[in-house]
């Protein structure tokens, strides 16, 4: 069926409510007809995630939008960037780049986007609804989005949810339609132990898998009985980034899965009974050294830590220094970093926070010394993406093996808790 454009499309589309409208239109109407879209629907917020600066276009795209008098139409938060600008002595880019990346935040912000700056905008205080549809870029908050608050969003990419902000429209596509929604396959997480269905980096672990074996099917997961909210973002995030995973229904904890029924629409998915042996294969695959011990950084919070992950590092520490041999960077939002407390004493600890960006996608984590010496983490995401974005050895760990490896200056790490009595 051929896309049909509301009125207000079509004065958008020429050009009678400007330029900046007509173009962000024709990208939209582009991608609706590509993708087989019926029509165009109201959106009521955004989140951008263009504001990273990834080479010259970044720039180009966002000023032309700006300097053609756009101004989003809906309430609009700003995804991760490629400055600190709370820290910018942090940045150790060239300053060519940072004038190209401090500019294409500005156009962003110029357009009406609120200088949020984070990866994770379901831990500000306003935050979508049940059933609202909202246009998010981000891969870790789309899934957090359709998942945990279950609004409908699809996985925008960039250039495109700027597009919708502008017009207050997204085409009626993907996650947006209930049919889509429906669980494809189930991951029957019952045979492993209850202790470690509730350790934060069993969840990890677990999205990774969930991601390399979902393919383009939403999954179910199954035996897990309850979920905090940090749990679900760190599982969201890995499955996001190991795959094209948009959403995970997790029977008796999402919003749409009440039943294994409720999340299938009534059919029967495919099902993959996850073992220990399938964990120990994730856990390994997210290393990428084997054996070393030399430890140059520890990165923790990517997705950005929230203010309880941030107590939880505060508890772990429980006042010992970071050896003087390693550098613990804590990506944070800077509304987090605002209201959490005792950040100061961290601080002095050796804890290095960074807001407005992350650790994997800027350059702010010093080349190590010693080429073997490896960066650790207790992001499945950071991990997933840190060798291929900055040349380093990544080690996976849950917090806690951060934490040790980071006060005693060498990789400290234990067995993944399934494996455990």
């Amino acid at each position: 069926m051929a896309l049909t454009l509301s009125p207000g499309d079509r004065a958008m589309l020429s050009g009678e409510l400007g330029e900046a409208d007509a173009m962000a239109m024709r990208l939209l109407a582009g991608l609706a007809e590509a993708s087989g879209a019926r029509r165009l629907i109201d959106i009521s917020s955004a989140h951008i995630d263009g504001t990273l600066y990834l080479g010259r276009a970044s720039l180009d795209y966002a000023a032309r939008l700006r300097d053609l008098g756009g101004r989003v139409r809906v309430p609009t938060t700003l995804n991760v960037s490629s400055l600190d600008l709370l820290h910018p002595e942090l940045f150790r880019g060239d300053d060519r780049t940072r004038r190209a990346a401090r500019a294409t935040m500005q156009a962003y912000v110029d357009m009406g986007g609120r200088p949020t700056w984070t990866c994770a905008p379901y831990q500000l205080p306003d935050r979508p609804g049940f059933g609202d549809r909202v246009a998010w870029g981000e891969s870790n908050a789309v899934v957090f989005a359709n998942s945990v608050l279950g609004a409908r969003t699809i996985r925008f990419g960039d250039f495109v949810d700027i597009a919708a902000a502008l017009t207050g429209r997204a085409p009626e596509i993907g996650l947006y339609l209930d049919e889509n929604r429906r669980a494809g396959v189930r991951f029957d997480v019952s045979g492993i132990p209850e202790h470690a269905r509730k350790t934060d980096e069993f969840f990890g672990v677990l999205g990774f898998l969930v991601g390399r074996e979902a393919g383009m099917d939403v999954p179910v997961i199954t035996g897990i009985e309850s979920a905090a909210e940090d749990q679900m973002k760190v599982m969201g995030a890995a499955a996001a980034s190991s795959g094209s995973v948009g959403m995970i229904h997790v029977v008796g904890v999402t919003p749409e899965a009440d039943t294994l029924a409720e999340a299938a629409g009534g059919f029967e998915p495919r099902l993959v009974k996850v073992t220990a042996d399938d964990l120990d294969a994730a856990y390994r695959a997210l290393c990428s050294t084997a054996g070393r011990t030399t430890l140059r950084t520890v990165n923790l919070g990517t997705p950005h830590y929230s203010a309880r992950q941030i107590a939880r590092l505060d508890r772990l520490l429980d006042g010992r220094q970071i050896h003087e041999d390693v550098t613990l960077y804590v990506n944070t939002g800077r509304d987090v970093l605002r209201s959490a407390p005792r950040i100061p004493d961290l601080e002095a600890l050796g804890v290095v926070f960074v807001v407005d960006t992350c650790t994997y996608v800027t350059r702010i984590i010093e080349p190590p010394a010693d080429r073997k010496a490896a960066a650790m983490t207790d992001s499945a995401k950071w991990a997933y993406y840190a060798p291929g974005n900055l040349g380093l050895e990544v080690v996976f760990g849950s917090t806690a093996d951060c934490v040790e490896s980071a006060v005693a200056g060498r990789v400290i790490r234990e067995i993944g808790p399934w494996r455990k009595r």
